[in-house]
């Protein structure tokens, strides 16, 4: 299977990076210090969603701001030692010219930043949920990102792990790649599933990305 495409958009956590120790670490003491139960807790789904969303499920509203406030520190506090890439990502984006793609992510900037800059991954174009109104599975971030690359949604591949971005990235009328490093390959719902980056290969002309899984 081969896919054309004029810019790539790349969730972050899950896909260019795993961080996936960290956020269970963080997000377990953040549950403990609010007093949520480990079973409430469990009922609602972290990955791919805003901290403020999940904050929202879980706790009055006048307590949401400092609880989204306080994961974050978490997080960042835990970078050190709490991310790393995935198999096939530094290969993978060095050969994109750097506006061809972007990373939309559901972390904040702040986060996001210090996720990407602690394995050497510098995007020129970055969408963090501090940039959008409503974050996955509503496709705001993924449209955004296609904006500020100037190009047609549809002319867009998102890469994802999460079954909210994916979906996210299907609301947007983008074709949509799921990488399974999160979840099993048959819960998630896209054109094309594959285990990570580095089942593909790219070859880039003046006008198009080409995206083709390797033999």
């Amino acid at each position: 299977m081969k896919i054309r495409a004029q810019a790539l958009l790349f969730d972050n956590d899950g896909t260019l990076v795993s961080s996936l120790e960290s956020v269970e670490r963080c997000w377990t003491r953040w549950a403990g210090e609010y007093g949520i139960t480990a079973e409430r807790f469990r009922r609602v789904g972290l990955h791919g969603r805003p901290a403020a969303e999940i904050a929202a499920d879980l706790l009055p509203a006048e307590v949401v701001p400092e609880a989204v406030a306080r994961i974050e520190q978490l997080e960042v506090e835990d970078v050190p030692g709490g991310v790393r890439l995935l198999p096939g990502t530094r290969d993978f984006l060095a050969a994109l010219p750097a506006d061809r793609w972007a990373v939309v992510t559901s972390a904040t900037r702040r986060l996001a930043e210090g996720r990407l800059d602690a394995v050497g991954i510098l995007p020129k174009t970055l969408i963090a949920a501090d940039d959008v109104t409503r974050g996955k599975p509503d496709p705001e971030p993924y449209l955004l990102g296609a904006r500020a690359l100037g190009v047609d949604p549809a002319a867009c591949v998102v890469f994802e792990d999460a079954p909210a971005g994916l979906a996210a990235g299907r609301a947007a009328g983008m074709t949509t790649v799921a990488l399974a490093t999160t979840h099993p390959a048959d819960v998630l719902d896209a054109d094309l599933v594959v285990r990570d980056l580095s089942a593909l290969s790219l070859l880039v002309t003046d006008g198009a990305v080409e995206i083709a899984v390797r033999d």
